[in-house]
């Protein structure tokens, strides 16, 4: 038997059922300037009697998450989405920008409320505004019952795209039959905060047929992609794949090894490891995420590329081919979703900003799986990768060179006995990037170095009973230094453990199932301090803690 059953896709940070609160707290989403919060004040566990075992409600999701955080002042509303989903029809409608808030905002912040009750797989989502996307999100599953949840995701970046009216379209694929009852109803509101623009992208752009056309006074471009492996299939779960001669359900030609590539003009532009996203009916065990859902499985944050070296080459004035290729995935094996925008900030006294692709050398790319047979078969994979651009721009405060660095690497222990009880995983993906900026003053370097680790295994024991025992973590160190000095960090650290047990093969009310679960979410760096942990234990919520 395979540890996941089950897709979700998605993007933002859940708040729970209650309302997010105000400027209490740094976005999820934490950028070095935005981790800047007040002291936090230890709360009390929550008052609530713990069942034996699960009964047929429990607690709205809620995750040690931060929520986004809000400015004071005036503040407009847009509502831009309002329906139920019940199939694979999108929602359609017209975006007109707020009135009485201007059209520079000093922040834009996107919620999603949600409910559904009854019976229901994780599901998949996005928000697209103008050809956009701006929100990708996926579902919990609900009780009988029913829950109610909140998403909220700070969309300032895309300003460029709410000042002027577009279409909207947003879909959460869904089956309703006598068997899935869950019929998902959600709205979503854009809120407005004025007062001084934040400084954002002059454009938006998106991909039309892989093909892209900038302004030509751009002095810095950077590509987001939302990739997800979900929709069905092995790739939902692609770190759980084998080589083709291992004798498991799950097999890729190579294993599990993935990469997410940008290419600019046939040219190798970006490279990245993509999230191991665990959606909330992943791992066979959907008790580990009816309350705490795994790091990201509510929040799809893009992958980022700096294509700034390849500016010069882009303003051209022409059309230039961008593709997204995930590396590892099985010829013509559908599973992938790569949505790109494209961020441009323009030189505002320039009409034609000149520059040259400089330096592009990528490593050897080292994709090891081996498979090792007996009574426990064995797959140990060993991946890595190199990347180094950089170019420069002539712009009208001088030439800028943009060199950017970023080296993957990925290893892992996949054991499984026959009948894959037991189904055990060990694996940790890096990957860090360096971006240096020289021009304009002294020489600006960030560095990022992103870990993400998963460790777990499912039994099935006797009276069929299914036990997962996982533990996930999204952890990222980063490093801002100006003319050889360190002029900022912060380091975050996101850690979800589960252990949830049920009986398989019977009907919903015979599953006798128990489950813990928690999460701690902290970020501690130059602007401050967050540290926020939730437990719960049979559904049911026994610990909110804050403390720095």
């Amino acid at each position: 038997m395979s540890m996941l059953a089950g897709a979700t896709l998605l993007a933002g940070t859940l708040l729970g059922a209650a309302p997010a609160q105000p400027a209490q707290a740094q976005p999820a989403q934490a950028q070095p300037a935005q981790a800047q919060s007040a002291q936090a004040q230890s709360a009390p566990a929550p008052s609530a009697e713990v069942p034996a075992e699960f009964g047929s409600d429990w607690h709205d999701p809620v995750t040690a998450a931060p929520p986004v955080t809000r400015p004071s002042g005036k503040w407009c509303q847009v509502t831009l989405a309002e329906a139920r989903f019940r199939d694979f029809t999108p929602y359609t409608g017209t975006y007109t920008p707020p009135e009485g808030c201007g059209d520079r905002w000093s922040k834009v912040v996107l919620r999603m409320d949600g409910k559904v009750k009854g019976r229901q797989f994780d599901r998949l989502g996005y928000l697209h505004l103008g050809g956009v996307e701006i929100f990708r999100t996926s579902t919990p599953e609900p009780s009988p019952d029913g829950i109610e949840w909140s998403v909220e995701k700070d969309v300032t970046r895309y300003s460029d795209t709410f000042r002027a009216r577009h279409d909207v379209e947003m879909l959460i694929g869904n089956v309703v039959d006598d068997t899935y009852t869950g019929i998902i109803d959600v709205k979503v509101t854009l809120t407005f905060y004025e007062g001084r623009g934040a400084p954002v992208p002059d454009r938006v752009l998106t991909l039309h047929d892989n093909a892209l056309t900038t302004p030509r006074n751009s002095e810095r471009v950077v590509a987001e992609v939302y990739a997800t492996g979900s929709g069905g299939g092995c790739e939902e779960y692609w770190y759980l794949t084998v080589p083709s001669n291992a004798p498991y359900s799950c097999q890729a030609d190579n294993g599990p090894y993935r990469e997410v590539q940008i290419k600019v003009d046939g040219q190798l532009a970006g490279i990245a490891a993509p999230f191991p996203t665990v959606w909330t009916g992943g791992w066979s065990n959907p008790f580990l995420w009816y309350v705490v859902p795994g790091p990201r499985a509510l929040d799809i944050k893009p992958i980022e590329y700096d294509l700034t070296p390849f500016a010069g080459l882009l303003n051209d004035g022409r059309a230039h081919r961008v593709e997204v290729a995930v590396v590892g995935v099985p010829e013509g094996q559908p599973g992938w979703s790569t949505p790109v925008n494209v961020l441009v900030w323009q030189d505002a006294k320039r009409a034609h900003v000149t520059g040259k692709l400089t330096t592009q050398t990528s490593g050897d790319l080292a994709d090891s799986s081996t498979y090792t047979p007996g009574s426990e078969h064995r797959v140990d994979t060993e991946g890595d990768h190199r990347l180094t651009v950089a170019g420069y721009v002539d712009t009208s405060h001088g030439r800028v060179t943009t060199t950017v660095r970023r080296s993957l690497a990925n290893t892992s222990t996949h054991r499984w006995a026959d009948g894959e009880n037991p189904d055990t995983l060990k694996a940790t993906w890096t990957d860090d990037e360096s971006v240096t900026v020289d021009g304009r003053g002294p020489a600006r370097t960030t560095r990022t170095h992103r870990t993400y680790t998963m460790d777990g295994t499912t039994t099935i024991g006797a009276g069929d009973r299914l036990r997962t025992v996982l533990t996930l973590g999204d952890r990222a160190d980063v490093t801002m230094v100006r003319a050889g000095r360190r002029a900022g960090w912060y380091r975050l650290d996101d850690t979800y453990a589960g252990d949830a047990t049920y009986t398989i093969n019977v009907p919903r009310d015979q599953r006798h199932a128990v489950g813990t679960t928690s999460e701690r979410y902290r970020i501690i760096g130059s602007g401050g301090c967050y540290d926020r942990s939730v437990g719960t234990a049979q559904g049911v919520l026994i610990r909110e803690r804050d403390g720095c």
